[in-house]
């Protein structure tokens, strides 16, 4: 007998997902169905990804997670999965963007967060769905006490994922199975076959999303665009990761802070060297002095200077990142070293 078999969250969990599959003896003509949300969190989501791409027949719903990656939205998670993916990333997101939102079998319906009930599948709100905020802000809309599934009463069960129920899934016979066990937070990957409508259940190896979250901090920070974020918003990126205590990142962050601070120690230095570039260059071209300052790469800063409007804060301006203050830097004839390249 061909079997289905519905997954909860996976979240990366890769070792425990083939762990899961072995426990359920998944046969080659079985149907494999995750509820959504390979990714994110667990450890390993290329593998995920990469299994479920080449098992043949295999059905994946969108997530809330997926359609992050879909959507370009990142949190923190999502910058993690986009380091593990490396090279393979886009061409994931690209198969992500053609997954459906529901699955509608003789035996079950599967979502990956939730429905109104009622309504049918196919007039649900993708959002709804997914579960995304807005879409759950809908659902809140439409049912404002409770859970949809408390309400949920068709004759055909429904099958979802999303919100974990807590280490065994959440089942009120012939209508609910709730999936999500909490694989990636040291819970346990939970499967339903049907027609059978039997469960199959593997314990997390670990808290995956804590060692990720952990092993990841500095990775994730080396992306940021530290040379062209402008100061204020560097200072508040700063600050904002120091709420969250850890010696390494905080190492690394006290690099970028020491980096940053040596090129803003630059910014008062300029006038005077604008000064000096423009005393140089009328000594050594005199009459040509104007056409010689017009091609000149500092020429703006020069221009004011002639004028006698060339201030402190003029400078400041054109020094709204690192990169622009490095860049006013080299064309003033300041060395830069090894400021040029962020920690």
């Amino acid at each position: 007998m061909t079997r289905t078999l519905i997954i909860g969250d996976i979240h990366g969990c890769y070792d425990e997902l083939r762990e899961l599959l072995d426990a359920a003896a998944v046969a080659s003509d079985d149907v494999v169905v995750s509820v959504g949300d390979l990714v994110d969190r667990g450890p390993k989501p290329r593998e995920v990804v990469d299994w479920f791409r080449a098992r043949p027949g295999a059905v994946v719903l969108m997530g809330n997670h997926e359609r992050k990656h879909v959507r370009a939205v990142f949190s923190y998670s999502q910058e993690v999965t986009r380091l593990q993916f490396g090279d393979g990333y886009a061409d994931a997101v690209a198969w992500m963007r053609g997954l459906p939102y529901y699955l509608e079998l003789p035996e079950i319906r599967v979502v990956h967060a939730a429905l109104i009930p009622g309504v049918p599948l196919a007039a649900q709100d993708e959002a709804v769905l997914a579960g995304t905020t807005a879409g759950e802000a809908i659902l809140r809309a439409a049912i404002p006490e409770g859970w949809w599934h408390e309400r949920y009463a068709d004759p055909v069960p429904v099958a979802f994922g999303h919100h974990v129920v807590g280490d065994q899934p959440l089942v009120r016979e012939g209508a609910i199975y709730g999936l999500d066990t909490g694989a990636c937070h040291g819970g346990r990957l939970t499967a339903l076959s049907v027609p059978d409508f039997t469960l199959y259940s593997v314990p997390a190896r670990e808290d995956h999303w804590k060692t990720s979250a952990q092993a990841y901090q500095v990775p994730v920070l080396r992306t940021r665009a530290w040379a062209t974020m402008g100061w204020a918003k560097l200072d508040e990126t700063i600050a904002e990761r120091r709420e969250h205590p850890a010696p390494e990142a905080d190492a690394y962050l006290d690099a970028v802070a020491t980096w940053a601070g040596a090129i803003r120690a630059l910014i008062p230095d300029l006038v005077p060297r604008v000064i000096a570039l423009d005393q140089a260059l009328r000594a050594e071209h005199g009459a040509g002095y104007a056409a010689i300052a017009a091609a000149h790469p500092a020429k703006p800063l020069l221009f004011k200077l002639a004028r006698g409007r060339l201030t402190l804060e003029d400078v400041q301006v054109r020094c709204g990142s690192a990169a622009a203050t490095l860049a006013l830097a080299a064309k003033l004839g300041v060395e830069v070293g090894a400021l040029a390249t962020p920690p």
